[in-house]
């Protein structure tokens, strides 16, 4: 790749097209296959997303016509706990796994304009996702950004990578974020384990932030699209099945709620209802 392709591949614009005005990317992405990432971007209003994507996000759109105001609840529940743990809880470290395509305000924004020497921590295993993560964020000069390329499915790894205990003081509490990511993973990877084992890895003290799509209020005739893999892996659970991602924590009012609803007073009115969000969340202090 010339430094003039990576420079137009990490820029704010996207993808970059090649000589013949095609998009283009580098030899390690499939633009030909969707991907959940880029996909979540298209519905959000980005461009960092190819042909492939735009159609399946086009796809699970007139199959599950709320689905944009799922993903940009979700990004507005993970920007209100963010502030909540920098601001009322005094958390000052953030490990966010499953972090996604940039888009502003970030992690690292939200926690570095409460607490300016806040740590951060971001986890993708998608290349796209490194690629502008790296070029886009940068952090506060007092605090620390970090940006590493595993997958939550090896948690040991992501624990032991030297990147991120630079970044992050596992003596001081640490909040984890998994934001819509855990319902690509299923109960055959045991992700009730993964999480787990994250969380035993946290210093006391420490949070967990966690959205998870439900199929509790879809038809059953959806329930079995999912089910059957037409839009690829996916595990929406019920909210008995969510709530055992908190096994020991102290939830933080108001609880297990969409994430249209977690402490939105401040967002606009009126609410989606928690039909049109169906996705979970909670934040709970863990040990």
């Amino acid at each position: 790749m010339s430094d003039q392709q990576r420079e137009s591949w990490m820029s704010p614009r996207g993808p970059a097209a090649g000589p013949d005005g095609a998009e283009w990317a580098p030899p390690k992405i499939d633009m030909t296959v969707p991907h959940p990432a880029r996909r979540y971007d298209y519905w959000l209003g980005g461009k960092d997303n190819f042909a492939a994507d735009r159609e399946s996000g086009d796809a699970i759109a007139a199959a599950f016509p709320t689905v944009r105001i799922a993903v940009i609840e979700n990004r507005r529940f993970v920007r209100r706990a963010v502030a909540y743990l920098a601001g009322q809880a005094g958390i000052g470290q953030f490990l966010d796994i499953g972090t996604g395509i940039p888009t502003s305000p970030n992690v690292h924004e939200i926690a570095q304009r409460i607490d300016p020497a806040a740590r951060v921590a971001y986890v993708d295993n998608d290349p796209i996702v490194l690629a502008h993560a790296r070029a886009l964020l940068a952090g506060s000069a007092e605090g620390a950004t970090a940006y590493i390329d595993a997958d939550l499915r090896d948690p040991d790894k992501i624990l032991a990578d030297g990147d991120l205990r630079q970044a992050l003081d596992f003596s001081r509490p640490v909040a984890l974020i998994l934001g819509a990511i855990l319902h690509f993973i299923p109960d055959s990877q045991d992700p009730y384990g993964i999480v787990a084992r994250l969380v035993s890895a946290l210093p006391k003290g420490s949070y967990l932030v966690v959205s998870h799509a439900t199929n509790d209020y879809l038809t059953p005739d959806e329930v079995a699209e999912i089910v059957a893999g037409r839009y690829g892996p996916f595990y929406a659970r019920s909210e008995a099945e969510f709530t055992r991602f908190f096994a020991g924590g102290e939830l933080v009012p108001p609880g297990i709620v969409s994430v249209a609803e977690w402490q939105a007073d401040a967002e606009p009115q009126p609410r989606p209802t928690a039909a049109e969000a169906y996705t979970y969340c909670a934040v709970a202090r863990v040990s």
